[in-house]
């Protein structure tokens, strides 16, 4: 038996997604970058070997200390993501 569900929206759309992964001075990075309509312009930032992840847009990064709290990074790697990220977005 299907359960009735109140869908805030169910939306099927084409992605595209940039899989990178370095070694930095302090950290490994692998990364899974989607870009797609429905986050309004920011991308979606997956940490593989963390599992965590991030909406991330250029206004994210006027919010000290966000990348470090949303992949849960110290200060030096988290500095070395926000390098990545703010020259993959053209900041």
């Amino acid at each position: 038996m299907m359960q009735e569900r109140d869908f805030l929206y169910d939306d099927v759309e084409q992605t595209k997604t940039r899989f990178v992964c370095w070694i930095g001075e302090t950290s490994r990075f692998d990364l899974a970058i989607t870009h797609s309509e429905h986050f309004f312009g920011k991308i979606l930032v997956l940490n593989l070997l963390s599992n965590r992840f991030a909406i991330i847009g250029p206004d994210d990064f006027d919010e000290p200390g966000y990348i470090a709290h949303a992949f849960d990074l110290e200060d030096e790697a988290a500095d070395e993501l926000e390098g990545y990220l703010s020259d993959y977005i053209g900041l």
